[in-house]
């Protein structure tokens, strides 16, 4: 595989400014907006038996995945195309010393099929791309802890990286800390007040807003769990989301190391996707909406971001990004006129926000169609962090801010009554 891969052949001049003005290294953003990173790590115990196949006789492996991709405007061409300009995905696999030594058996015929070279310690190489493979009994990292490894386990860590490429010790390093941070628990939902739209929040303004995926879909970006699918997290192939999707923990069930060892080229299509389709996507209504009510004084504060599209600083808003990993919970600039905090299409482990939020006495509302269809069928996906005390409405975002503009614009037209 070479590089720079190529992910958009020709880009519009409007495109070119985007990038200078959203992306390229400037100092205007908190972290360089060039590079898309992301970490799973998946541990085999009781409390995920169901997706991690846990049982009495079958425990202890685990899976960890990170990459940390690097984008940037290439010139080589008369007209500037996006590529990705370096590439870091790292995999590590604990499992059964029978299951590494059939895994490694498997590794040495990808290699041989993808036809790469052999060089020293454990590392290969085709084009621009290197790959290191790397056995332990013991994993370095578990010693490191004190965490025991399972009797008669081993490990193996896959390390692809670009030529040249430097990844800082501190982001290697992320991944464990993750690790270390135990599994994430699962909260049990409130009872929370459902309403037909956000009239209760005029009487709680001005307000901050947090925004997770929802607002995203809307402008066609993938919602995050389709990258479950590129990297295998799970056995994710058919789209849907409110089914169980087992790990993927058996490494002879792991694909993501074959396809990159016999075709990484055909791989990074899959790989590059999201920051394609995110890079393309254009601020929607609701983007536009929040815009003019942050202008008009309503909202206040930056959009607390869980996206890494930048379609709310593309739309003109100021951005506090907070979906990081190198802050367990991430500083956020409460702003003291606010009276209450409106989350908009946020799932899952995503709560810290809220909490804090509560604990300064803002009052939260969600927006949120809390279900999706698959399969012509309504499946609920209910919030997690809804509390007793919020207001939860059930719409998508273009359609709850278009109707809370409408109603701020009825009451600010309402006559003004003087006392005589």
């Amino acid at each position: 595989m070479f590089f720079p891969y190529s992910v958009i052949e020709q880009l519009t001049d409007e495109q070119v400014r985007t990038w200078n003005r959203h992306y390229a290294p400037s100092g205007a953003h908190e972290r360089d907006r060039r590079y898309e990173d992301g970490i799973w790590r998946r541990t085999q115990e009781k409390a995920n038996a169901e997706q991690s196949g846990w049982s009495q006789d079958s425990q202890g492996r685990r899976r960890i995945v990170h990459y940390r991709n690097q984008y940037d405007l290439d010139y080589t061409f008369p007209v500037p195309r996006l590529v990705l300009a370096n590439l870091y995905l790292y995999h590590s696999v604990l499992a059964p010393a029978a299951e590494i030594d059939a895994y490694l058996a498997q590794i040495d015929a990808w290699l041989a099929q993808g036809r790469w070279k052999k060089k020293d310690n454990g590392t290969w190489w085709k084009g621009d791309l290197r790959v290191t493979i790397t056995q332990y009994d013991e994993h370095p990292q578990d010693e490191r802890a004190d965490r025991d490894t399972p009797p008669g386990f081993r490990s193996v860590d896959i390390c692809f990286i670009t030529d040249e490429f430097e990844v800082p010790r501190t982001v290697r390093q992320l991944p464990w800390n993750v690790l270390a941070g135990g599994m994430r628990v699962k909260e049990q939902r409130g009872e929370p007040t459902v309403a037909e739209d956000l009239s209760d929040l005029l009487g709680h303004m001005p307000f901050m807003v947090e925004l997770g995926c929802g607002s995203s879909i809307e402008a066609g970006v993938p919602p995050l769990h389709f990258l479950h699918e590129v990297y295998r997290v799970t056995e994710r192939q058919d789209n849907t989301l409110t089914q169980s999707h087992q790990f993927t923990m058996r490494p002879k069930d792991d694909t993501l190391i074959e396809e990159m060892l016999t075709d990484a080229t055909a791989k990074a299509e899959q790989l590059t996707a999201m920051f394609k389709v995110a890079f393309e996507a254009e601020p929607t209504r609701a983007h536009q909406v929040l815009k003019d009510l942050h202008d008009a004084g309503h909202f206040v504060g930056p959009v607390i971001q869980h996206n890494f599209d930048l379609l709310a600083a593309r739309a003109g808003l100021p951005e506090c990004f907070v979906r990081r990993y190198d802050q367990k919970i991430p500083p956020v600039p409460f702003d003291e006129r606010a009276k209450a905090i409106l989350v908009v299409g946020l799932h899952a482990d995503r709560r810290a926000v809220q909490a804090r939020a509560r604990a300064l006495g803002l009052k939260v509302f969600f927006v949120d169609p809390e279900g999706l269809m698959e399969n012509g069928e309504f499946k609920p996906y209910p919030i997690e962090g809804a509390r007793e005390g919020d207001v939860v409405v059930h719409a998508g975002a273009i359609e709850a801010l278009t109707r809370l503009k409408q109603l701020i614009d009825e009451r600010d037209r309402q006559p003004v009554s003087v006392n005589s």
